[in-house]
């Protein structure tokens, strides 16, 4: 996802302390503080920050301290110490997670997780959904592939490409904030408020459809109903994502 690679922490123990000694990576400052005699406590939070940033885990980032409190002192981290690195690196690692897309990295769809949340939502609002609410699929024919087990590069792009493209097409035609989702491999799903103009916007998805495929067959496109209960809802998109 991006992140710098973890923190490895240190397997020096206090009988290898001397001059050669090295803290683990990121608690140098930690060291130097620890061996000066200062207050470690605003050091760590900053260590703690980087640590999020970087992706290390609660075992490396304790790990860490650890190591380099015995390289310098031959005992544990104190209890203050250890609370503001904790409470930094909680912090650093929430606001990455915060900062996550709900969509799918290659194409710009919204993932089937949020598609079944999205659900979720509906049918605790209303038990009507199945009366009010249904979804239109769009499934992709499958291209050909060049590589005999599938596998090939350019492959998988261009395929991800015809994805990205057909949601657009499916966003063009329902604009007014409708969820849609990659569902499975080969389709897009939008879930959509029955109305009266729904019948012409599927015609005039199937139209736009048209240049996304430049071969046969063509993408199919149908409405699909939704159950009467969440549970079903699940069901139905696992078995729509196979």
């Amino acid at each position: 996802m991006g992140r710098r690679p973890t923190v490895v922490p240190s397997t020096v123990t206090p009988a290898a302390t001397g001059p050669q000694s090295v803290p683990p990576s990121r608690f140098e400052a930690v060291a130097e503080t620890l061996a000066s005699g200062e207050d470690p406590h605003g050091v760590c939070s900053v260590v703690g920050r980087m640590l999020g940033a970087d992706g290390a885990s609660l075992e490396d980032a304790l790990g860490g301290l650890r190591a380099t409190w015995l390289e310098v002192r031959g005992s544990d981290p104190s209890f203050d110490a250890t609370s503001a690195l904790l409470a930094a690196w909680s912090d650093e690692t929430l606001a990455y997670v915060h900062q996550l897309s709900c969509a799918d990295p290659m194409t710009g769809l919204s993932s089937l997780v949020h598609v079944r949340s999205r659900l979720t939502e509906l049918y605790l609002r209303s038990d009507r959904v199945h009366e009010d609410w249904a979804m239109v699929v769009c499934e992709l024919p499958l291209p050909p592939v060049p590589a005999a087990d599938g596998s090939d590069g350019a492959y998988r792009l261009v395929h991800s490409m015809r994805l990205a493209r057909a949601g657009q097409c499916v966003r063009t035609v329902f604009v007014l904030g409708e969820t849609v989702g990659r569902v499975g491999s080969r389709r897009v799903a939008a879930l959509v408020e029955r109305d009266g103009r729904l019948g012409d916007r599927v015609r005039l998805l199937r139209r736009l459809l048209e240049d996304v495929v430049d071969h046969t067959p063509t993408a199919r496109v149908w409405i699909e109903g939704l159950p009467v209960d969440d549970v079903n809802a699940a069901l139905l998109l696992d078995d729509l994502a196979r």
